[in-house]
């Protein structure tokens, strides 16, 4: 369904991005702005970004 754009370290990267964001809703300033972690760890998991699909980006090692 979706294609794959999104490469080894950019996937890595959003994920701690998204996990950081998330803990900001439990720790810290508790603040509701981090449940927008959600978007980045969600790229993250699912190796797939509608933006860089948008743009044309590809992040993925060639084949």
């Amino acid at each position: 369904m979706f294609k794959t754009n999104v490469g080894s370290l950019d996937r890595m990267l959003r994920i701690v991005v998204g996990i950081v964001l998330i803990a900001l809703v439990f720790v810290g300033p508790k603040t509701p702005l981090g449940w927008i972690g959600i978007i980045p760890l969600a790229t993250g998991l699912f190796s797939t970004c509608p933006l860089y699909s948008l743009l044309g980006f590809n992040t993925c090692a060639r084949q």
